[in-house]
């Protein structure tokens, strides 16, 4: 089978590592893959890198529609907003049918060029069931399916996670790790860390990202003695085999892909119900769901699961178990058939 996976993000973010695991299961099965990326990408060096890929530069979606591209190819495969009109244009010019990953929660865009690129799609998969939930109220027609992104495995240096374990020693290390946007929340984990500061002075909190938020984040921390920014990290498994709980109190979030990599890595995890959030997180099974915006209730549940031992290892067995289900190797096996119902479609 011949896909056409394509991706202009130009940044190299949680939708980018998550196309590329899918692409390198995708060759260890046979498969042959184009690939269409922004230069200016780090995800087109990560490409670059896979010999067996042939590499398309694009710099935007009206570029690159040589018939060449998608000659042999059987389906496009869409992960990001601005691909879904390259791969529009490549249905419309030379017939190759496409299917759209959407990752997002939003609402989806009234826009005609926005509705019809979603209209002419094959299939429209959403990682979680709030996302199905958004296409389906703006395309109630459309083939829709839930199909949830796969945890990234990271590499693991034992001389650095012993350097972050040194650094924080003695402390039940909390990490939230995400891009510094409002919506995902950190200023409720700033507002737990003042609560947790005057009871659990063994829990220090690092907050791993960055971003136009971080200012404003600094400042409402100021003063805390039980909390440390530690700006964008690269080296997440380091991260993750060094640090005790993962929390993602986000007020809004398609799945929360660094959720899945947490459980994967065994960290037991608190999360808000909000988006697809609870579609991996069932309370008090595969981790702690609380209210969204609520830095009291976050608070309760870092220190709950903090002091106590038999908690800790409940909820990292069903966070395991959690992660495994969303094994790549079956995520894979899923598009695969979705891609032959398409192709069976088209006969």
């Amino acid at each position: 089978m011949h896909i056409c996976h394509v991706n202009l993000a130009s940044g190299f973010s949680g939708g980018e590592r998550q196309t590329l695991t899918l692409i390198k299961q995708q060759l260890a099965m046979g498969y042959q893959l184009t690939v269409v990326a922004n230069p200016k990408s780090p995800f087109a060096d990560e490409i670059r890198a896979l010999e067996q890929c042939q590499l398309v530069l694009c710099k935007h979606y009206t570029h690159s529609h040589q018939r060449s591209i998608t000659a042999d190819c059987d389906v496009v495969h869409v992960h990001e907003g601005r691909a879904i009109y390259w791969a529009l244009l490549q249905r419309l010019i030379h017939g190759v049918p496409y299917i759209v990953t959407r990752r997002i929660d939003n609402p989806l865009k009234r826009k005609w060029l926005s509705q019809l690129a979603y209209t002419r799609a094959s299939t429209l998969v959403g990682l979680s069931s709030e996302i199905v939930r958004q296409i389906t109220r703006r395309h109630p027609q459309a083939n829709v399916a839930t199909i949830p992104s796969s945890p990234v495995q990271y590499p693991v240096s034992d001389a650095d996670v012993d350097a972050i374990k040194a650094q924080f020693a003695n402390k039940f290390l909390v990490i939230q790790a995400a891009n510094m946007y409002a919506h995902k929340g950190f200023d409720v984990t700033i507002g737990a860390a003042k609560v947790l500061e005057k009871h659990a002075p063994q829990i220090h909190i690092c907050l791993l990202g960055d971003g136009k938020a971080r200012a404003e984040l600094e400042k409402q921390a100021q003063g805390l003695g039980n909390i440390s920014f530690m700006g964008k990290q690269s080296a997440m498994g380091n991260w993750f085999a060094a640090a005790d709980l993962l929390v993602h109190p986000s007020y809004s979030e398609g799945l929360g892909s660094v959720i899945l990599e947490a459980m994967a890595a065994g960290l037991p995890v608190v999360g808000t119900n909000a988006g697809g959030i609870p579609d991996i997180i069932k309370d008090d099974i595969s981790g702690r769901l609380i209210e969204v915006g609520n830095p009291d209730q976050l608070a309760s549940a870092i220190a709950d699961i903090a002091n106590d031992e038999s908690l800790r290892e409940r909820l990292i067995a069903g966070s395991l178990e959690q992660a495994r289900a969303c094994d790549i190797g079956q995520t894979a096996l899923t598009y695969q058939t979705l891609y032959r119902q398409v192709l069976a479609s088209q006969a």
